[in-house]
């Protein structure tokens, strides 16, 4: 994995998702529990989504989807109750079918990286639930999010597991 990128670097990118440690996100140790970071990374990566045009509209219309195939959580530090997060999205990779993300879910209250949120989505043809080519408008609009985060100049954290296979 490589280093990870600091609280600064972190915050150049825009915030995709914003909300608070609630009470029902705390568990028995005292903390954010697991299935809340997946909440938020998760929701952080669909407003990307949401941004290229993969939306209820698309899929109702265009019978089209994206699909989670593969995830990766890496935690740096806990959250409570009331702390403040922001989750920012890189676009990594893409394929003519997948698009590898990561969204960093930060702890807004402690200026630090909690996890990052690592995850490989497969385009589907909704009726069909197979893999099927991004459209090359989707496309188009993926590209540009994949250039802007090409020029970036820190790695993004990655745990080597996730990504798009040539």
């Amino acid at each position: 994995m490589p280093a990870r990128p600091t609280f600064s670097e972190i915050l150049e990118l825009p915030s995709s998702f914003e909300t608070s440690v609630l009470p029902p996100f705390i568990d028995a140790n005292g903390h954010m529990n697991i299935r809340h970071y997946v909440d938020v990374g998760g929701a952080a990566t669909n407003s990307i989504c949401e941004d290229v045009g993969i939306n209820d509209g698309y899929r109702g219309s265009r019978r089209m989807g994206v699909f989670t195939a593969e995830q990766h959580l890496a935690y740096f530090s806990e959250m409570h109750l009331g702390e403040a997060i922001s989750a920012h999205v890189r676009v990594l990779d893409r394929s003519g079918t997948a698009v590898h993300m990561m969204a960093m879910i930060l702890d807004r209250a402690n200026d630090r990286l909690a996890c990052t949120f690592e995850t490989l989505l497969v385009h589907v043809n909704m009726d069909t639930r197979r893999p099927t080519p991004l459209p090359q408008d989707v496309a188009k609009r993926l590209d540009r999010h994949l250039a802007s985060d090409r020029a970036i100049r820190w790695p993004a954290p990655v745990s080597g597991a996730l990504g798009i296979r040539r």
